[in-house]
């Protein structure tokens, strides 16, 4: 049974605006990353730009330029990876919307 082109038109308007609700979603994202017990902070964005970082003052106090770098890394990955999972539920979402297959949503 062949669908109608109107019909095929008001599917593909239907998933653009689903695609752009979920792009703005992940562009309003914000997750927080720890390391070292919460010791270093890191705050990115949906895009996974870093927008804040907040060091405790005790880990300056014996501050090894190595470590606390290590530490900075840890939090901005921990951030990302959440984002990166958030971002993948979301397209999951968006395909199973749209009824594709799992994996070809994004």
């Amino acid at each position: 049974m062949a669908m109608s082109m109107g019909k095929m038109a008001k599917m593909l308007q239907k998933a653009q605006q689903a695609q752009q609700q979920v792009q703005q979603e992940i562009a309003a994202m914000q997750r927080e990353g720890t390391a070292g017990g919460g010791v270093v902070k890191a705050v990115v964005d949906g895009h996974k730009n870093l927008l804040a970082l907040t060091i405790a003052p005790e880990v300056l106090e014996d501050a090894d330029a190595e470590m606390l770098a290590d530490l900075v890394v840890a939090a901005v990955s921990d951030a990302q990876r959440q984002i990166d999972r958030e971002v993948e539920r979301k397209m999951s979402s968006l395909a199973g919307m749209l009824g594709l297959p799992p994996g070809l949503g994004g």
